[in-house]
């Protein structure tokens, strides 16, 4: 019996180290095969361009489900679709997995776009804190009026994402990148399905709210 034990512990313990360096070869070869990523998510998964999304410390089983998306068409763009269409599985698991260990760069405190004086309500004030703190709220408690659902739900406290369920990680991403997708979810052209969980929640979130929830989202760490 201890015989069998001690070599049930050698072959778990092998395994472990098997699993180990499988991971770091992963990761090796991600980075190597992220080159041509570069020039748009940065060497690191750090967008210098704030349309462009960060990938640095994302879930690498998101990045693999969005890249298979773009190669699948069930997920659309001009930039993205090409260059995942050439990506094989494995070239997939590996640029997830390069992006995933690497991490996320904080934001500077967002500045607002000066607003047109006469479009603006009266007593409304271009503060910025006050922007961030209606969109803390709305991420943890959500808009019982129009049903829009809370972030925290499935993002987490900090916006870390959920991993199991394959969530994106959100905290410290580009508020510009988060205007844009959740315009596009909200329109629709992000996803065509109506049953998106994302498109559901958008589509009942007026403008203000939407600015407000990615500046928020932006200055998390």
């Amino acid at each position: 019996m201890k015989k069998k034990l001690q070599v049930l512990s050698i072959s778990l313990a092998l395994a472990s180290a098997t699993s180990i360096l499988h991971a770091e070869s992963n990761i090796n070869a991600g980075k190597e095969k992220s080159a041509s990523c570069s020039s748009c998510h940065g060497d690191d998964g750090n967008s210098m361009v704030a349309t462009f999304p960060k990938l640095a410390q994302q879930h690498s089983s998101y990045l693999a489900q969005q890249l298979h998306a773009f190669k699948d068409g069930s997920r659309n763009d001009p930039m993205m679709s090409p260059m995942a269409l050439a990506l094989t599985n494995e070239d997939i698991t590996d640029i997830s997995a390069y992006y995933a260990t690497q991490k996320v760069s904080e934001n500077a405190l967002p500045t607002l776009p000066p607003a047109d004086e006469d479009e603006k309500p009266a007593g409304k004030k271009d503060d910025i804190q006050a922007v961030i703190a209606q969109g803390s709220d709305l991420y943890r408690n959500g808009n019982l009026k129009s049903e829009v659902s809370a972030c925290i739900a499935c993002h987490g406290p900090f916006g870390e994402g959920n991993k199991p369920a394959s969530f994106p990680a959100l905290r410290s991403q580009h508020a510009d990148y988060l205007i844009k997708a959740l315009t596009d979810f909200k329109s629709g052209a992000r996803s065509n399905n109506p049953d998106n969980i994302m498109h559901m929640i958008a589509k009942k979130m007026t403008d203000e709210e939407i600015k407000a929830v990615s500046y928020r989202i932006s200055t998390m760490k």
